[in-house]
């Protein structure tokens, strides 16, 4: 299955315009991730759900009760499209964002889009980002669920305790080989262990699949 795996990085956005398409539960927590990023953002929908409006009313973010413009272009540099089911306007905006050189993200049109939106676990200062290239956006969110009951308030107490540490070092400790030891040190022995436990289908499948592959004992 042909996808583009992309070029993985996190774009500061503090202080940065950000456009926001549609009003709804999706535009609501991506407009409250950037809001937790520094963004400026602007929601454009001529509706939007409660925690929206809450957003809004408290100035938090700005809101154009409209339809998307092509000027609305002129003064953003990451659009995040929220509306489901209009793979037209998508491509739409695809080519208006690349003429103007702005990023853009569209839900469930990867291919519509010139970034992806991988499922990130915050934990502490640590972000985990979980991205399967478009080719199953469901699994990311089902792998999220379970990295985020690994990194949980000890391991947050932990990585806490490192950054201290670090500090520690380059305050007490001006050679920087010795420094790197012993932050090493402070980490020899961890790790993050885990196992995948596969649905029922997909073992069924690679049951059959072995099953057919094996040859009949009839024919030998």
């Amino acid at each position: 299955m042909a996808a583009n795996p992309g070029f993985p990085l996190v774009l500061d956005v503090r202080g940065w315009p950000i456009l926001v398409i549609g009003g709804d539960e999706e535009a609501s927590e991506k407009s409250q991730r950037l809001l937790e990023s520094g963004a400026r953002v602007t929601v454009i929908s001529p509706t939007l759900n409660e925690p929206l409006r809450l957003l809004a009313a408290s100035g938090k973010v700005i809101h154009r009760g409209r339809h998307f413009r092509d000027t609305d272009l002129e003064h953003t540099i990451l659009i995040l499209n929220t509306i489901r089911g209009d793979h037209d306007f998508a491509q739409m905006l695809l080519a208006q964002a690349r003429e103007k050189r702005v990023l853009l993200w569209s839900v469930d049109y990867p291919e519509a889009s010139s970034v992806t939106m991988p499922a990130v676990v915050a934990a502490g200062h640590v972000r985990v980002a979980i991205s399967t290239s478009g080719v199953a956006p469901a699994l990311s969110g089902f792998m999220k669920e379970d990295v985020e009951q690994i990194l949980d308030a000890e391991f947050i107490e932990f990585v806490e305790w490192l950054g201290q540490l670090r500090e520690q070092a380059k305050a007490n400790e001006p050679d920087a080989e010795k420094r790197r030891a012993l932050l090493r040190d402070a980490l020899d022995g961890f790790r993050l262990l885990g196992k995948i436990r596969y649905p029922k289908v997909w073992l069924e499948r690679q049951a059959q699949a072995m099953t057919n592959a094996k040859p009949d004992a009839t024919q030998q």
